[in-house]
């Protein structure tokens, strides 16, 4: 019999074992940028310009590498490749957002002092020079002509997406889908000069009125509101409509009380995705809107001004004091920004109380 002492036994932990920590790729990430723009900055044009983007994007792509490669020697093979595809996937989204924070960043900083200065928001331009004067008559004007443009525009493609959904056969509904197709693809100007074509002929030339932009504006919503809301519709499971049918509903009210108030959320969105494709339009509005530096509050008369051309004449026709302008173009970009995030906020609201509750 053997008497004395055993040493412990160490037991490894299978669960863990082969595997990195959770920290890893954080350190890997760390490690990665901190070599890329120390190599970007010792790279640097000889006038001493340190290029932050360009060693941003080595470091991610060292660090994709990296990852993977540590993965593979530690993990092996199959965890290394969900590594892989993780990080590029990661990659791609980060990527996609450096622009759109840039740009946010850029605007409000450029935009704010002038946006909050007391005077953009409640003057006009009129017998303004340098200095002053605010963008009340082309806030005015935007929300106008976009307004018009969404009464004429959500009516219309609704009922055409309803058509096409809950009525359309044959070959009219495949041509109505067609020309829709064909409509999504037209470009802003092509609108602008054919409903400028329309109103000469009507009124004469030299026309210039917010209707108009409206109309120009609604050729381009049109085929968004249509798509949009088609597809929303036929997500709609067809065990409703039939236990409607079945209750001795008619069709028409079956869509007005079960089909829409269902897919009413997805709508809304839609119709607010809409609006953000045509508020930001310059071309169209330039054409038949025209510009001015006073105020209208009649779009049936007159030129009217519109933030989207407000920013662009206030940017290529500066004055003496070229950076007052500049300072307004921003501010105007700012304000187009706000309201767009405004609607969609309104749209998200419309949608979380108006939407069908499944819970009791």
């Amino acid at each position: 019999m053997t008497t004395g002492t055993q040493a412990p036994r160490v037991i490894a932990n299978s669960y863990t074992a082969g595997k990195l920590p959770r920290w890893t790729p954080w350190a890997v990430l760390a490690v990665a940028l901190v070599v890329s723009l120390g190599a970007a900055a010792i790279m640097g044009s000889p006038e001493g310009e340190f290029n932050w983007i360009l060693g941003i994007i080595g470091g991610v792509v060292l660090f994709v590498f990296a990852n993977w490669l540590l993965s593979r020697l530690v993990e092996g093979a199959r965890q290394a490749t969900n590594r892989l595809i993780t990080s590029l996937v990661t990659g791609a989204f980060v990527l996609a957002l450096i622009p759109l924070i840039w740009l946010t960043l850029t605007v409000v900083v450029n935009g704010l002092p002038t946006f909050l200065n007391g005077t953009f928001l409640s003057q006009s331009m009129r017998n303004v020079v340098g200095e002053g004067g605010g963008a009340l008559h082309a806030i005015v004007g935007t929300l106008l002509i976009t307004g018009l443009a969404a009464v004429i525009s959500i009516p219309v493609g609704l009922m055409t997406a309803i058509y096409l959904v809950e009525y359309g056969t044959g070959r009219l509904a495949k041509g109505i889908t067609f020309f829709v197709d064909v409509m999504t693809g037209i470009p802003s100007i092509v609108a602008g000069l054919a409903t400028y074509a329309v109103f000469a002929l009507i009124f004469g030339e030299g026309v210039r009125m917010g209707f108009a932009g409206s109309v120009a504006l609604s050729i381009l919503m049109i085929p968004v509101v249509v798509r949009s809301s088609e597809e929303i519709i036929r997500l709609v499971p067809n065990e409703l409509r039939e236990a409607s049918y079945a209750l001795g509903v008619p069709k028409w009210r079956t869509i007005a009380k079960v089909v829409l108030p269902t897919s009413i959320a997805g709508i809304t969105t839609g119709i607010m995705l809409s609006i953000s494709r045509v508020i930001g339009e310059t071309a169209p509005l330039l054409i038949v809107a025209g510009f001015t530096a006073s105020m209208n509050y009649n779009p049936f008369s007159e030129r009217m001004m519109s933030l989207p051309v407000f920013v662009y004449t206030q940017y290529v026709s500066p004055g003496t004091d070229a950076q007052f302008y500049f300072d307004r173009s921003w501010a105007g970009a700012l304000t187009l920004i706000l309201i767009v995030a405004l609607l969609n906020a309104i749209a998200r609201i419309v949608s979380h109380y108006f939407s069908p509750k499944t819970g009791r």
